[in-house]
């Protein structure tokens, strides 16, 4: 058994290292994206899986990315360094908040709505906003108060 896992984890990061290659199995035009490479103690996700022209990120926490910890304070600064590191990934592949089609967001308290909102209108421009859902959930990773997934329209 720990020798079948050894081998799915081995192959799991050829499947989503940093580079986008095609793995045995997965169709064309699908590409794993990832800024590091998973280690075996990474968690078991992409951090945005490309299919085609369309971008699928996966939710992002307000934790710091130097120390991985939950920005203090609550809802507010939680949100904002959500959407800090979603504007930051979509950067670092050359993409941008412009990109944003519909934004999934999870909320530890649905009374918090308000405050998530006041930061997320200032990631977009000319009420350009995605299309949104946004959802009242009993728990998130790391005790956070919100967590954000979205999908990107891209041209390359």
């Amino acid at each position: 058994m720990k020798k079948t896992l050894t081998t799915l984890l081995a192959a799991t990061t050829l499947l989503i290292g940093t580079t986008t290659q095609a793995a045995p199995g997965v169709p064309k035009g699908v590409e794993f994206l990832n800024t590091q490479k998973p280690t075996e103690k990474s968690y078991p996700i992409s951090e945005a899986v490309k299919v085609g022209k369309i971008v699928y990120l996966s939710g992002r926490l307000g934790t710091d990315p130097a120390t991985n910890k939950l920005a203090e304070g609550g809802i507010t600064p939680e949100a904002k360094q959500a959407m800090e590191n979603i504007k930051t990934w979509l950067e670092k592949h050359g993409y941008a908040m412009t990109n944003v089609v519909k934004c999934t967001i999870f909320l530890a308290d649905s009374k918090e709505l308000k405050d998530f909102n006041d930061v997320y209108k200032t990631y977009f421009t000319n009420l350009n906003f995605p299309a949104r859902s946004a959802v009242g959930v009993s728990g998130l990773a790391l005790n956070a108060r919100v967590e954000v997934e979205c999908i990107a329209a891209v041209d390359k």
